[in-house]
């Protein structure tokens, strides 16, 4: 993402902090690459754009900030990093999960393949390719920041403690599957 055209549109793109120009972005590419930056985060903000992004028609201020994202950031990352040749495959797993589990407390019983950890698995095809949008999307938002960008990377499956839960595409898991995690404080001297 970049910067947006005028209109009232623009509503769907306002987000802390703001979306940044092509050479700031080219910036934080290079931040992941030399691991500067560990990690990419959302906190997923899905406001509809009818009914709550369009209540500062009228005062700007009104505008609920942030942006919905959370379901295409693995593929985006994939695209935007490996694919493009910016960052390995190992780098990708790295920020997507790796890093984040050692950030929230949860390493090793998440973020990575071993012996006494939670068997946490994506199969993720990377020569697989979509087009993003609000219509097939599974998140309750009616718009898509993304929307008609093409990738290339699709998770398959998804495992959750050995259990399948995602089957190309679809929610496969049952209620009551996920458990309560306690967290220990982040180690920051494992992030790197």
């Amino acid at each position: 993402l970049d910067d947006m055209k005028g209109g009232f549109n623009g509503a769907k793109f306002v987000c802390s902090p703001p979306l940044r120009t092509a050479d700031h972005q080219a910036e934080l590419w290079t931040g992941l690459v030399k691991d500067d930056l560990q990690l990419v985060s959302t906190d997923h903000c899905p406001f509809d754009f009818e009914g709550q992004k369009d209540l500062g028609k009228d005062d700007f201020r009104k505008v609920p900030n942030g942006l919905p994202g959370v379901e295409d950031r693995v593929d985006l990352l994939h695209d935007g990093g490996v694919v493009a040749g910016r960052i390995t495959p190992e780098r990708w797993v790295e920020i997507i999960a790796t890093a984040p589990a050692k950030l929230f407390g949860m390493f090793p019983q998440k973020g990575t393949i071993a012996v006494g950890s939670d068997a946490d698995i994506v199969v993720y095809d990377p020569a697989a390719s979509r087009t993003i949008s609000a219509t097939t999307h599974h998140m309750d938002v009616d718009y898509s920041c993304y929307e008609g960008r093409r990738v290339q990377g699709r998770s398959d499956i998804v495992l959750s403690r050995g259990s399948v839960i995602v089957r190309d595409g679809a929610f496969t898991g049952r209620k009551g599957h996920g458990r309560f995690i306690k967290r220990a404080a982040a180690d920051f001297a494992r992030m790197s």
